[in-house]
């Protein structure tokens, strides 16, 4: 089976730290049948370009475009908030979309506006909120609260966030038989003066990423229902960037209108060939 035709051209970008191989897709250049096997091959760090995701940019009869998005390991997500702003980006730099957009996503379709690095993308609605929930960890209880924003997330708030080993809790939390079988991603929250540190572990990527757009939804919204913020929320990612969460709060705890907002930058662009696959 040819998985694609080779030269495949790329952009790699980076949201906060959470980087992405991206492609202009409307020509297609690799099969359907291999794009998660494509995805979880290029996206190998030390062997291939290296990425927590891959983003294909497709024509879409909805919107300015669709996209196509698969973790590191190929499997698809339903969005991403970081992933979001740098094709917002990325369409807008190519000609595929004007500065204001919208595209088809998984998740519903996404508005966005880009000025200059800086993207703002407008999330759907935040799904189903439930708030103190207990869980067992390792002989511990774990006081945490979920919410789906786009992708299901736990948010656990912390005394101290540089001490936790995000990759060993998160893991566990992300495979617990509460979350199962899909699984959930792991935000450990701590107050910092009037903004907010988020680490997070990613469902597909498998380790600590250096920022989670959905995640960063996420803690905003819980750190608002602990009456410990207001919208607008500042969350300091792990990479030390920051971004900031804008929303209403919906009767039930859910938020609407959910702007993400923060740069999305260009790191280079260049040429896949087949041996980036081996």
């Amino acid at each position: 089976m040819q998985i694609a035709q080779f030269p495949v051209p790329f952009v790699k970008m980076s949201g906060t730290g959470n980087d992405f191989i991206i492609i202009d897709h409307r020509k297609p250049l690799i099969g359907r049948e291999a794009m998660a096997e494509f995805a979880a091959l290029v996206c190998r760090r030390k062997f291939s370009a290296g990425a927590d995701g891959l983003i294909l940019i497709e024509d879409s009869d909805q919107a300015d475009f669709k996209w196509l998005f698969f973790n590191a390991d190929g499997s698809v997500a339903e969005m991403c908030g970081n992933g979001a702003r740098c094709a917002a980006r990325f369409a807008y730099m190519h000609g595929i979309a004007p500065a204001r957009m919208c595209f088809e996503t998984l998740a519903g379709i996404i508005e966005a506006q880009v000025a200059d690095i800086n993207v703002s993308v407008k999330m759907t609605d935040t799904g189903d909120v439930q708030m103190h929930r207990e869980i067992t960890v390792d002989d511990e209880t774990v006081l945490l609260h979920t919410v789906d924003t786009g992708v299901p997330h736990a948010v656990v708030f912390v005394d101290d966030i540089a001490q936790i080993d995000v990759c060993a809790r998160g893991s566990r939390i992300r495979r617990h038989t509460t979350f199962m079988p899909a699984g959930t991603n792991v935000n450990f929250v701590q107050k910092q003066g009037d903004s907010f540190k988020v680490r997070t572990y990613e469902r597909g990527v498998e380790d600590e990423t250096l920022a989670c757009g959905t995640g960063a939804v996420a803690g905003a919204l819980i750190a608002v229902l602990l009456d410990q913020a207001a919208s607008p929320v500042e969350i300091i990612t792990s990479g030390g960037d920051r971004l900031t969460i804008v929303f209403d709060v919906k009767e039930g705890g859910s938020a609407e209108n959910v702007f993400l907002k923060g740069p999305a930058h260009v790191v280079y662009k260049g040429e896949l060939n087949a041996e980036a696959l081996l």
